[in-house]
């Protein structure tokens, strides 16, 4: 019972209490009788080029003997299975990987061999395709073990009798399309059972399952829903247009689908920001991007709302969490690196003509590998990405100069002088993928992390669970924050910041904000104010607490998380050297606080990904520990 209870729990986190704001962009500006009327037919809808021709024409040849070289060592090797004990391994181990290798493998490797065979076009690879289709219809269920719990069952194995849709269910209906679209007429010379048969698993697996919306927490109408629901939208709108016949139900369907994808946006705050972090932008606000591109084209641009500001709002975001390089601010649980995708950035960007996204996404694609290869997720961004990636400006460009930016619903600042980079953020302990860690933030300077948000670890059953709370790297004793008493932050959303307020300026930049409610009663706080400041004229942040307590204290702490080499020897300065030999330090006064390193864990299943996460750096955290046990005080601590 407990294990199925960790399983619900993971349905919880992701989404939260926030508030709801009833925008409905799509459902108020278009109604049900606009959508039929201006949708094109299912046989007339053509979203990508279907003949070698066309995709000659657009695909670099370079490029195309990439994927027909994927595509023959696909032929070479067995279509791969998933057995029951596969299934089980989940909830047996908590173990998610070897499913999900295989799984995602399948997925990856039939794309691949039908976009080879669309540019080669010599039947080379159709038989193939048509056993990695049988045997993907043949799967139970479609989507990942870890999201079992939302079926009536609640068992190690998928009830049959109970469809229900998770993300990668959504992803591989889309795929199945996509197969369709490319390659059904082929698959119906080999058997005209093949594309009835993927109509109707899309359909019984997806289609229908996903009509009943109270199921569903991403689909939830009076809670805030995460990237899940942008995500399952996206793929699940593009393969009812491309497989559904019934041309009423599908145009019902994709209005129905248009109303879950408002949900997403009604639930965001008014700066339209992302709590999950920038590499879960890419799953939440691209993901929108994809579904608003699947509307416009299958209505030949009529249903678009590319102009509304809150989509431009939304977009901006992952822009302005730029650090520099592939470091990105990475407060909860997103990554602290990610390869950004430059094409789909570009295309966002000129869809919504916003030029500072575009030109951002131009320097993306410039410097990181392009998102042009079929595998991973989001296949029909993917696509798009390769249609537009030839025609793309090539003209070298410049990191775009980044301002400082405040968003007032997630409550997160980024602020840049010269060369050095400060975000903090006060928010609440509910967010999406959550970490305790109210007043955190993080300091760079050229472009290397000097005071760091350590990130996650590895997700595994008990990441999306009732031990959640118990992993290091969702504690705020292991983030830029106060322990007091020997306790620190707790999960939920009364464990908040108090008033805040922000400032950006040409001098000074930074928040105050009260930390008292983020604690539980029992850490004895009465008052705890903290102020983090980027004092960009002396080039240092500077970290004023001043607290008061219900009685004398057992014990202060402060920590810092850090990348850096740690050199203790000076009382009152600790020194910092980065990879690239430049010092910094922590100024502190050395007659208030003892101090100490020491590293986290980085055994264990959920902890394994911290070995490799910083470029092989272990994550280190210095800690305070206060010689000076009064009830009422005030702390500083400068870093330059």
């Amino acid at each position: 019972m407990k294990k199925f209870l960790s399983l619900f729990l993971s349905l919880i986190l992701f989404s939260s209490a926030g508030q709801v704001t009833e925008r409905n962009f799509l459902t108020k500006k278009f109604t049900k009788e606009d959508v039929l009327k201006t949708l094109i037919s299912q046989k007339n809808y053509l979203p990508y080029p279907k003949t070698s021709k066309e995709w000659s024409q657009i695909v670099p040849l370079e490029e195309q003997k990439e994927i027909i070289k994927r595509a023959e060592n696909i032929l070479k090797n067995p279509v791969p299975t998933i057995d029951a004990t596969l299934l089980m391994e989940y909830l047996r181990t908590g173990d998610r990987e070897e499913h999900a290798k295989i799984s995602y493998g399948k997925r990856n490797n039939l794309m691949e061999l039908v976009i080879a065979e669309t540019l080669e076009d010599k039947g080379r690879f159709t038989e193939k395709i048509m056993n990695y289709v049988w045997s993907i219809c043949e799967e139970t269920y479609w989507g990942v073990p870890a999201h079992l719990s939302v079926q009536k069952a609640k068992t190690n194995l998928p009830d049959v009798e109970d469809p229900t849709v998770d993300l990668f269910g959504a992803e591989t209906a889309a795929g199945l399309a996509l197969t369709d679209f490319f390659v059904g007429e082929k698959l119906d010379k080999i058997s005209k059972l093949l594309r009835s048969r993927i109509y109707f698993e899309i359909n019984k697996k997806i289609l229908t399952p996903f009509l009943d919306q109270n199921r569903y927490s991403y689909l939830s109408k009076t809670r805030t829903v995460n990237n899940w629901n942008p995500w399952i939208v996206s793929n699940i709108m593009l393969a009812n247009l491309l497989v559904e016949k019934d041309e009423v139900r599908r145009g019902n369907q994709l209005y129905t689908h248009m109303g879950y994808l408002d949900l997403y946006f009604n639930g965001l705050g008014e700066d339209a920001g992302c709590d999950e972090g920038p590499s879960y932008w890419f799953a939440a606000g691209a993901s929108a991007f994809d579904a608003l591109q699947v509307l416009a084209t299958a209505t030949d641009n009529k249903c678009e709302i590319f102009s509304e500001p809150f989509i431009q709002k939304m977009a901006s975001y992952v822009y302005k969490m730029h650090i520099s390089n592939d470091y990105f601010v990475n407060f909860a649980d997103a990554d602290p690196t990610l390869k950004p995708d430059g094409i789909m950035l570009y295309r966002f960007g000129q869809a919504i003509h916003d030029e500072p996204l575009a030109n951002f996404g131009l320097w993306a694609s410039q410097n990181f590998e392009p998102a042009i290869t079929l595998t991973g997720h989001q296949k029909h961004r993917k696509l798009w990405n390769l249609m537009a990636f030839a025609s793309m400006p090539k003209t070298k460009i410049d990191k775009p100069t980044l301002a400082d930016y405040w968003f007032n619903d997630i409550q997160v600042l980024t602020s840049r002088s010269d060369d050095l980079f400060f975000a903090a953020h006060g928010g609440h302990n509910a967010e999406s993928h959550n970490h305790n860690d109210v007043g955190d933030f993080v300091f760079y300077a050229k472009g290397e992390p000097i005071i760091i948000d350590a990130g996650r670890g590895n997700y595994t059953a008990r990441t999306f669970s009732a031990e959640r709370y118990n992993l290091w790297f969702t504690q705020s004793e292991y983030h830029n924050l106060p322990t007091v008493n020997g306790i620190g932050q707790k999960a939920g959303r009364e464990f908040e910041s108090g008033q805040l307020t922000h400032t950006i300026g040409d001098k000074m930049s930074g928040i105050s904000l009260d930390l008292t409610k983020a604690y539980p009663q029992s850490a004895g706080i009465k008052n705890y104010q903290r102020s983090i400041q980027f004092n960009k004229v002396k080039k240092q942040i500077e970290i004023n607490d001043a607290y008061e307590l219900t009685q004398k204290q057992s014990k202060l702490q402060q920590s810092f998380m850090t990348l850096c080499q740690i050199d203790l020897a000076k009382p009152g300065i600790i020194s910092l050297k980065t990879t690239t030999g430049d010092t910094h330090s922590i100024k502190y006064d050395a007659k208030k606080w003892t101090v100490s390193v020491d590293l986290p864990s980085t055994e264990g299943p959920e902890y394994k990904s911290f070995k490799t996460k910083w470029s092989n750096r272990p994550v280190q955290r210095i800690l305070f520990e206060s010689a000076d046990l009064t009830q009422k005080g005030k702390n500083l601590f400068i870093i330059q």
